[in-house]
């Protein structure tokens, strides 16, 4: 029987949560999953898993040496650009097989009122004075609404933000995206929400919030997702097993 095929699958997302569970019963690989720690009680992934960061590029380079990595799939999240930068750089100087695995990006309907913004900064800029934001980004961009003294905020997060984190003033909601959008509408009138700040994440998680604020006709700040570097991508977890299928077959 030859060697399986030795993959390494950045993790972090429902993607790379559906991979794994298509992936972990396949005797052709040998598959580790990496997640970056940044979740306090990430769910199990049901192979192999590593936490925490590689050490830069550099580190990463040696883990693939180290382990005789055939090949890397990056499911990490759409605004995870460092890791995905690093990931390419990696392999390229390793001579590792990659392949970006990365759901679709949300696209405004003819209803929407979207503003589309390149970061967190003018997303911040883009706020009219005396509006009632409703933050959906999670926790590592708020520093860029600090400033805005001039708007009220309300935040949802999952995780703390690091205790030297700057935030905006405001009210801090704990918990994940509501699955529905009735949830959400209710979630957004209970604060008088008048705009909703998100990232294009894309996907179903998270989705109901955006038809929430065009069901209330809510102007939408949308954070347009990082420029990706030049790699081999698919959309879905089933483009994703068909290459890996071909690796492992050849």
């Amino acid at each position: 029987m030859s060697e399986p095929l030795r993959l390494l699958l950045l993790a972090g997302t429902r993607e790379a949560r559906l991979l794994a569970a298509r992936l972990k019963d396949d005797g052709r690989l040998d598959i580790t999953a990496s997640l970056a720690g940044v979740t306090s009680q990430p769910a199990s992934l049901g192979v192999k898993t590593r936490s925490g960061g590689f050490g830069g590029v550099d580190g990463l380079v040696d883990y693939l040496r180290d382990h005789a990595i055939n090949a890397m799939i990056d499911a990490t999240h759409p605004f995870a650009a460092t890791m995905t930068r690093h990931a390419t750089q990696a392999c390229a100087v390793a001579g590792t097989r990659m392949l970006r695995l990365q759901r679709p990006a949300w696209r405004p309907l003819p209803e929407d009122d979207w503003r589309m913004v390149p970061d967190a900064a003018e997303a911040a800029a883009a706020l009219p004075a005396g509006a009632r934001a409703f933050l959906a980004i999670g926790k590592t961009d708020l520093a860029a609404f600090a400033r805005r003294e001039d708007v009220s905020f309300t935040m949802r997060m999952i995780d703390p933000p690091e205790p030297e984190a700057t935030l905006p003033g405001g009210k801090i909601l704990w918990g994940p995206p509501g699955t529905t959008v009735s949830d959400e509408e209710a979630l957004l009138r209970a604060h008088k929400i008048s705009v909703l700040v998100a990232k294009n994440s894309g996907g179903k998680a998270g989705a109901a919030k955006l038809a929430a604020a065009r069901n209330l006709g809510l102007r939408v700040v949308m954070i347009d997702r990082p420029e990706p570097p030049a790699v081999e991508t698919v959309a879905n977890v089933d483009e994703a097993c068909s290459w890996i299928a071909r690796l492992a077959e050849g």
